[in-house]
């Protein structure tokens, strides 16, 4: 996560000055909207190395429950922050439609924003291995940047040609409200995600299915409820009852409870898992709290 971090925050170096000199070149609209979500994704690159550090300690006397959710904080201020991009270019593109102006250097420009989706397709599939391996909503988030910045380069490219080669020079503009529309539907994606972490969303029912079966297939337990989950940055958060035969001595069943944490854990290997043991048959009143097994 951390190498990921840094190899974000180079890349994003590097698209912002190039750019940048692209930009002043061509006075291009599209090259800024290209340059604004790249100054963009060096911000929030920067924001990442911080959340993904702090994400990343260990649990303390005044965080018990560790540091996971520095991640979702992250991707809220990102939200936000993408959301601004977008307004900012939305104001730029309408600004040229109403003024036109051509494009100049558009081979430069052309070179400029090559090297940029490049760059883009190479960190995408880097963090995207990094995501799988982690789950980190921090670089998930910045993957969902640089995909919509690869996505605005090509549109940026599209643009570029279109004004020079075919000289309807209002291509440029209107490309870039394309681009502020994706900034707002990736704005949307990490702000969803990082609310969810933040409000203790529960775990998708496909995860939820997953406990219960593990839970399930020990053949002491008779049955369960009270599942509760949430996640935290990369940490998973369990709760469950379990409910066990009631003439069963103390210590034989804190042993079943061990082993179905054993394989939580096994099935969720970034799991926090909290077991409580009730006899069978104990009445369970149903409510928003309860859930059956």
């Amino acid at each position: 996560m951390r190498r990921a971090a840094k190899a974000s925050l180079a890349v994003s170096l590097l698209l912002v000055a190039i750019k940048a000199v692209a930009y002043f070149a061509t006075d291009s609209v599209a090259v800024l909207a290209s340059l604004a979500d790249s100054a963009l994704d060096l911000f929030t690159s920067a924001l990442n190395m911080y959340a993904i550090h702090e994400a990343l300690a260990p649990a303390d006397d005044e965080h018990r429950f560790g540091h996971g959710k520095a991640e979702p904080l992250a991707g809220m201020a990102q939200g936000a922050f993408i959301a601004a991009s977008a307004l900012f270019l939305v104001i730029q593109a309408v600004t040229r439609i109403v003024h036109p102006q051509p494009i100049a250097h558009g081979d430069l420009a052309l070179g400029v924003m090559g090297i940029s989706i490049l760059a883009a397709i190479g960190l995408v599939f880097y963090q995207r291995r990094v995501v799988a391996r982690t789950g980190s909503l921090a670089v998930s988030a910045d993957q969902t940047h640089y995909f919509g910045d690869l996505v605005t380069n090509v549109g940026v490219v599209v643009a570029i040609l279109i004004s020079t080669k075919l000289g309807w020079v209002l291509a440029d503009p209107l490309i870039a409200l394309l681009v502020a529309a994706v900034l707002v539907g990736s704005a949307w994606l990490v702000f969803r995600q990082s609310l969810d972490q933040l409000m203790d969303h529960e775990l998708p029912k496909e995860d939820r299915a997953r406990i219960i079966a593990v839970i399930r297939r020990h053949p002491e337990v008779r049955a369960l409820h009270e599942l509760k989950t949430r996640k935290a940055g990369l940490s998973t958060f369990i709760q469950v009852h379990i409910e066990l035969d009631p003439a069963m001595p103390l210590a034989r069943a804190h042993a079943i409870s061990d082993a179905v944490e054993a394989e939580l854990c096994a099935e969720f290997p970034s799991a926090e898992v909290i077991i409580h043991q009730d006899p069978a048959g104990l009445e369970v009143v149903p409510g928003i709290l309860g859930t059956q097994g």
